[in-house]
């Protein structure tokens, strides 16, 4: 209870004074945690529309692509620069064990593959540098790991075994985890020389949570990191028209628009906002946005780049305002 009546507050001091800068909101919210920030946002809404009286009229739907803080990913370069030096920074760290702070935990030398990779620029960079498809075999990983790609995976489990015996020794669950990202990386790589398919793909073992996401965009098709929806709520549809944004849905790897409308519309009705209008992007799907949005009622949705019964000119301004999301997405994006 003391928690909800501090962070009340908050917002209302948040409302009345200047946004803190981007980066500064960026470090906060790595500190406390995105369920925290979310939560701060949910207030700040509900204050919103109590104290300032804010009606939601229309919102608009779209989704777009959070790249995630890492390197260009290959499968090769999760094993050679990331597993071997962040499993033995972690066993150097060690853990909480015993009643003791840093443990000494056991000594295990990087993997006999992560070496040879590191001397071999071509296996690291999938054979063409950064411009290499990470869903292609890559070939030059597979003498360093074996033959075919046969090494690698007992390679890998030997690696895991080492580091979960180090683990024991130091206590520490971090280690354990980290071995088992590993050997899930070992087996891309068997699968990858083999020609095999690869599905839920690890790209970063410091940020589990990212998927390669292809979107088919000339400059950029293969994106690494998030989907995620957005959903404004304006109290207006006119030029420029500016309102409250919800906390973002999203989901691991590459849901559709239709997947995480749900989320969008749950919680739409978690902070009571009904709008009478709703502009969706061309990804959505009739039917199913249709089952989605029962619950919320609408009077009038339009899809981008679908014709639907109604008056031309309520069509025409609803798909200018539909286009105010994309530079709602581009603002959030460079600020």
């Amino acid at each position: 209870m003391s928690d909800s009546i501090h962070l009340r507050r908050f917002c209302r001091i948040a409302l009345s004074e200047l946004v803190p800068d981007e980066s500064t909101v960026r470090k906060l919210t790595r500190r406390i945690g995105q369920d925290t920030v979310n939560e701060i946002i949910r207030v700040l809404i509900a204050s919103a529309v109590r104290e300032q009286r804010f009606r939601a009229r229309a919102v608009r739907i779209d989704s777009t692509v959070i790249e995630a803080d890492i390197k260009y990913p290959t499968d090769a370069g999760c094993a050679g620069r990331q597993g071997a030096r962040a499993r033995g920074s972690q066993a150097r760290q060690g853990d909480w064990s015993g009643g003791r702070w840093g443990a000494r935990p056991v000594a295990f030398d990087g993997a006999p593959a992560a070496r040879d990779l590191k001397d071999d620029p071509a296996a690291l960079g999938g054979g063409q540098g950064r411009g290499a498809r990470p869903d292609r075999p890559d070939r030059g990983a597979a003498d360093p790991l074996g033959q075919g790609g046969s090494a690698a995976g007992g390679d890998g489990q030997a690696q895991g075994a080492r580091a979960r015996r180090a683990s024991e020794a130091a206590g520490g669950a971090k280690l354990d985890e980290l071995a088992d990202r590993c050997d899930k990386v070992a087996e891309q790589i068997c699968k990858r020389v083999h020609g095999e398919k690869i599905t839920d793909r690890l790209i970063s073992l410091s940020d589990p949570d990212a998927r390669p996401i292809r979107k088919g965009k000339l400059g950029k098709p293969t994106e690494f990191g998030y989907v995620a929806q957005i959903a404004e709520v304006t109290p207006n549809t006119k030029r420029g028209a500016r309102g409250l944004i919800l906390p973002a849905a999203s989901l691991p790897g590459n849901p559709g628009e239709n997947t995480l409308l749900p989320q969008t519309i749950s919680e739409l009705k978690q902070l009571g906002l009904s709008p009478r209008e709703v502009a969706l992007d061309g990804g959505f799907t009739l039917t199913a946005t249709t089952d989605a949005l029962e619950d919320l009622a609408p009077e009038r949705v339009v899809i981008a780049g679908r014709q639907q019964p109604g008056s031309r000119r309520t069509q025409r301004r609803l798909q200018r305002y539909r286009t105010g999301a994309e530079g709602r997405i581009s603002q959030l994006k460079r600020g």
